[in-house]
């Protein structure tokens, strides 16, 4: 395992976000939604593809996630993923996502 100093710890934005819009996608080679997460009026609202499919649309729906906000968009399928939406991933490949503990504000820094 590599060591990181708190600098490059620092380096890495992780945001508070709700997500507003779940679609499907089918053009992505492994399964996944398109996401559009609102981080509040500082960041407005960001895409991302996500392979959390093991998620129900409705369950996504309104669910604040925290993402990192700071990583260069892919093109995924022809699609921005702007940000990385966090989750502890299983080893069947079930992804549990990270979320705070109570409401947050949109856009709060995870530190």
């Amino acid at each position: 395992m590599a060591i990181a100093s708190w600098e490059d710890f620092l380096k890495i934005d992780i945001r508070v976000g709700r997500i507003v819009s779940v679609e499907e996608f089918p053009e992505a080679k492994k399964p996944a939604w398109k996401l559009r997460i609102d981080f509040g009026k500082e960041l407005g609202v960001k895409s991302s593809s996500a392979q959390i499919t093991n998620y129900r649309k409705e369950e996504l729906l309104g669910r604040q996630v925290v993402c990192v906000v700071n990583f260069a968009p892919k093109k995924i399928a022809g699609f921005a993923s702007e940000v990385l939406v966090l989750g502890a991933v299983e080893p069947d490949g079930t992804v549990i996502l990270l979320k705070p503990d109570k409401e947050a504000r949109l856009g709060d820094r995870i530190f």
